[in-house]
């Protein structure tokens, strides 16, 4: 389209189009709803949902679905058609309140973690009004939330919603304590920006391991990768361009303010990020632009690997995540303003984020957790698995002055000079982006940069909002009824900093040095989902999400089953997928190969003599010794297989998959990929990594 300003949010039942379709006490209704969380009447529903059906009817839509994300990492739809029979061979188009604000869909093939037996089918969808309703692929989507036949939530969506409600509530009440009596709901505001690769689609279709796991088992690396940082920012590959452009179109007209997209640094590796919006929507406009993703890259003769580790030795894939915290007046109550030493709610708020992360570090791994992830962090492309706290040295010197009670005295302000006199010369920010940090300020906001490319943010942000929200409750209870704020505040603050220092890092994320000074801290160094997801239920988790009212015990745990089960059952995907492409494919085509140079070798040996064959006969036998061991390998790998199958418990199947699959994996890969170096490409059964790397154009 020409005029991208008419065509943004086309496709979306927004704030346009229900001014132009409700009744003003109906969309009055409708937009406190969406803004404070009151309750729609069944009579306000009604309307709301014939107006919705009528203009999704006008944008092509036959059908409507309730559009849910459970705990699969992916959305779940199951569409019905507006057509209602009429009893005299034919039919109208309804669609009513009752429909519009819950379904019941099958929910015994989506897990549950113990919540409910197989034959308890049963499952509830219910509108979230605070998300706009949206037409795709001539289905009216609206968005909803997913429980159990128990209540249980089974999604992503419900716990983040609580979350958004306990963080708002505990932010209300400091607001007031410093006389703010007019905002009436503070909301977590998210920007995400998406990694991913683009592929040739005919390349990934000859690699198994590619369509069944999402990465390379094996593969052995291209003379060429990352080395020259050619690729970070660079001019976008035609092909790729024409992507975008499609991608950026359709997100548009769903809404989706798509505003920045690169080169990431590995080959075929991309980025696109979207502008913010609150953390609800920005969870449902991140699934779509994942499945959108997808979806137009087949059109255009490509796959979109959202895996976090695709390929070994270069670049994953993660997704940061900007979180800050906004008034619905507007106002970022993470924004320092000109000067952050003075700015005494500002710094309360900081102080607090500082100390969720601190106290629940163990609970932020956990939710960037997964087998995909695990290959990502702690490599020199990403954060460490450890988790801490970036501000840069200006807030960290206002914070020792308070922790200390000595004067803060600014540092001068420093200007850049290009050394070009036709350029101006501009102020250097506080705070550098020190991408080796996990999570570092970055000038009114937080960027957690540790969740996987294939994600959901939801996850994260429960954490984050609950966890905030919890020590603001605490500030809240001892700053409440104060007599002497300044002092009351000066005291929490730096006592505070005192107790949780450790979590502030503001050197080099990558260095080895860094895990060393990390464990004398007392910091966690969880390294795998396994060893997290160990500490997951710890008393002090537990409490921090049903005193919030976030998850239950009782879903909490659900969750802990869920997540080991999903990792456990993606290892040994790869690992049977690996064994597959093992003996079925590469031995195969490596016993071909040294037969022909077995062949090759008699003949030359006797025209010219033994000398005459040496490179035939020396890698032949370095071939043979390399079959061997894959062989043995393959066996070893199967046997572990087969062990994790008599694993007793869930958390027994997971450690399994970690401590004994994955390093069998990893020493067959070893063979494989040293026999790929050394056999003739023409009988290699698979594209090689320069191939699929270099292959879009």
């Amino acid at each position: 389209m020409s005029n991208i300003t008419d065509s943004f949010g086309s496709m979306v039942f927004g704030d346009e189009a229900m001014k132009a379709r409700l009744p003003q006490d109906v969309y009055a209704a409708l937009r406190s709803s969406q803004r404070y969380g009151t309750r729609l009447k069944r009579s306000e529903a009604d309307v709301v949902a014939t107006a919705m059906k009528d203009w999704a009817v006008e944008k092509g839509a036959t059908h409507f679905t309730h559009w849910f994300q459970p705990l699969t990492g992916i959305t779940a739809e199951k569409h019905d058609s507006f057509i209602t029979p009429t009893g005299e061979g034919r039919s109208i188009l309804e669609f009513s309140g009752k429909e519009l604000i819950h379904g019941e869909p099958d929910a015994s093939s989506f897990p549950s973690g113990g919540l409910r037996a197989t034959f308890e089918a049963r499952g509830y969808t219910a509108w979230d009004p605070t998300c706009n309703a949206f037409v795709k692929d001539n289905v009216l989507c609206i968005p909803t939330a997913f429980c159990s036949f128990g209540g249980e939530a089974i999604d992503q969506k419900t716990p983040l919603l609580r979350s958004m409600v306990a963080l708002s509530k505990q932010c209300l009440r400091i607001l007031r304590i410093f006389g703010d009596n007019e905002t009436r709901a503070v909301l977590p505001m998210v920007g995400a920006e998406q990694e991913y690769f683009l592929v040739d689609r005919e390349m990934f279709r000859r690699r198994r391991d590619l369509v069944y796991t999402g990465r390379t088992l094996m593969g052995a690396r291209p003379p060429k990768g990352q080395e020259l940082d050619d690729h970070y920012f660079g001019a976008i590959k035609p092909r790729v361009a024409a992507f975008m452009a499609d991608l950026d179109q359709e997100l548009w007209r769903l809404g989706v303010p798509a505003k920045t997209e690169h080169n990431e640094v590995a080959p075929a590796q991309h980025e696109l990020a979207c502008v913010y919006t609150t953390a609800n929507i920005c969870a449902d406009q991140n699934q779509l632009v994942m499945e959108r993703m997808k979806r137009l890259a087949d059109r255009h003769g490509m796959v979109c690997l959202l895996h976090e580790k695709p390929f070994a030795g270069i670049n994953g894939s993660g997704k940061h995540n900007n979180w800050s915290i906004a008034t619905d007046t507007g106002e970022n109550l993470l924004n320092p303003g000109d000067t952050p030493a003075e700015n005494a709610q500002f710094l309360l708020f900081l102080t607090a984020v500082i100390q969720a992360v601190d106290e629940f570090q163990d609970l932020l791994r956990i939710s960037v957790a997964g087998a995909g992830n695990d290959h990502r962090l702690g490599g020199d492309e990403a954060p460490p698995a450890i988790l801490s706290v970036f501000l840069g040295d200006e807030l960290c010197s206002i914070l020792d002055s308070i922790e200390s009670g000595t004067s803060y005295t600014p540092g001068e302000k420093v200007t850049f000079k290009v050394g070009v006199h036709a350029l101006p010369r501009f102020p250097r920010d506080a705070t550098d982006r020190n991408r080796t940090s996990p999570f570092a300020f970055t000038g009114n906001k937080f960027e957690f940069r540790m969740l996987g490319s294939s994600a959901s943010i939801s996850e994260a942000n429960i954490v984050l909002n609950t966890a905030v929200s919890d020590v603001l409750r605490r500030y809240a209870d001892a700053l409440e009824g104060t007599t002497d704020l300044d002092t009351a505040l000066h005291d929490l603050i730096g006592a505070a900093i005192r107790k949780h220092r450790r979590i502030l890092f503001n050197g080099n994320g990558y260095d080895a040095a860094w895990v060393r000074e990390a464990e004398r801290r007392g910091l966690l160094n969880l390294r795998a989902t396994p060893e997290c997801m160990a500490y997951m239920l710890d008393k002090k988790n537990a409490d921090l999400f049903s005193q919030a009212r976030v998850l239950s015990e009782t879903e909490l745990h659900a969750r802990y089953e869920i997540m080991l089960q999903h990792y456990a059952k993606e290892v040994k995907i790869e690992a049977l997928t690996m064994l597959d492409m093992i003996r079925k494919d590469v031995l195969p085509a490596v016993s071909r190969f040294t037969g022909e140079l077995s062949r090759t070798a008699e003949k030359k040996r006797d025209l010219c003599g033994e000398d005459a064959c040496r490179y035939e006969t020396e890698l032949c036998s370095r071939l043979s010794a390399l079959v061997t061991r894959a062989w043995d390998g393959a066996a070893a790998l199967e046997s572990a297989v087969e062990e994790s199958g008599r694993a007793d418990s869930t958390e027994a199947f997971a450690l399994c998959c970690w401590k004994k699959l994955l390093p069998e994996m990893a020493e067959l890969r070893r063979c494989a990929d040293e026999m790929e170096t050394i056999t003739d490409k023409q009988l290699w059964p698979y594209p090689s990594y320069g191939e699929i790397l270099f292959s879009v154009y």
